[in-house]
């Protein structure tokens, strides 16, 4: 009966632990999906806290329309899409010629790895603008202000967080036992051959965790957007963060200016930026979580 008891609070305990740690993430979530359908007269009536007497979805009809969604959602999902898909070929290839090959300074290799998601972004990015900004000078092709520079950037390893991305590849593939290679070759594989029928095969859950990493990272990175992509491509968290003047110039010289100071607008628009991947990450969920325990997993 006694181990019974501790077995309730112990349990107790934790649930208590996670419902507190869980409201802390839901709390920013919940207020804004509140905020969204609370029209003007629920905006300044006290008594409303969280639960709209009036109803109305005009904070998302113009949250959509300052946003220009119809181009910047489609915009925002080709780009990262394309980064995230080149990342994740790198990635893969890089981590599992660290977990399968041994060659000179591979130590070394892996402290620089480390090293580069250490560095400050901003430390980095001079050193690449102007790399690029001499490349167009050289080659007469425009850099900047395109996709040209992150899409390079990504397939030579140098994407948003590409270092996580490869140790996770380098970290599962150390666990794959080497003897399924050894067998493939003896069967007369190639090198390539074991990597596509073995190695990706049993990967798919990591490429898929890492392909979700990667997409997330890229569609929330603005900062070296900003700087090398510019308006070259107008995507949805570059308008989030000039929501507040986009807003202001539609509505200048109208009544409406004084709306500029409701929340509601700007916490519908940042419900809409964040809401394509809340819909990706419930559509995969169930192998996300399956890709992040089997990186995990040890021994043979």
């Amino acid at each position: 009966m006694q181990k019974k008891i501790i077995s309730f609070v112990v349990k107790g305990s934790i649930y208590f632990l996670l419902i507190c740690i869980a409201y802390i993430y839901m709390l920013p979530l919940l207020r804004m999906v509140s905020s969204m359908f609370m029209s003007e007269s629920d905006l300044i009536n006290p008594g409303v806290d969280w639960i709209p007497q009036n109803p109305s979805t005009l904070n998302i009809r113009v949250a959509l329309n300052v946003l220009n969604i119809r181009e910047t959602l489609v915009n925002s999902i080709w780009f990262s899409a394309l980064l995230a898909g080149a990342q994740t070929l790198v990635s893969a290839l890089t981590g599992y010629a660290f977990a399968r090959f041994n060659f000179k300074f591979k130590k070394m290799f892996i402290v620089l790895l480390i090293a580069t998601f250490i560095i400050p972004l901003p430390v980095l990015l001079a050193p690449r603008l102007m790399m690029f900004i001499m490349a167009s000078n050289v080659t007469g092709i425009q850099m900047i202000g395109t996709p040209i520079p992150q899409v390079l950037m990504a397939f030579m390893g140098q994407g948003v967080h590409s270092s996580i991305l490869i140790l996770i590849f380098y970290s599962f593939l150390k666990l794959i036992p080497y003897s399924l290679d050894e067998a493939a070759m003896i069967d007369g594989a190639s090198i390539r051959q074991i990597f596509w029928h073995i190695i990706i095969k049993m990967s798919l859950t990591t490429i898929l965790v890492v392909f979700l990493f990667s997409f997330v990272w890229n569609w929330n990175e603005s900062y070296q957007t900003f700087t090398l992509l510019r308006q070259g491509v107008t995507l949805l968290p570059q308008r989030l963060t000039m929501f507040e003047s986009l807003f202001y110039g539609a509505v200048a010289g109208t009544d409406a200016a004084s709306a500029l100071i409701n929340e509601a607008y700007r916490l519908s628009a940042t419900f809409v930026s964040i809401a394509p991947l809340l819909v990706l990450y419930a559509f995969v969920q169930r192998q996300f979580i399956s890709g992040i325990e089997n990186t995990g997993i040890t021994g043979e």
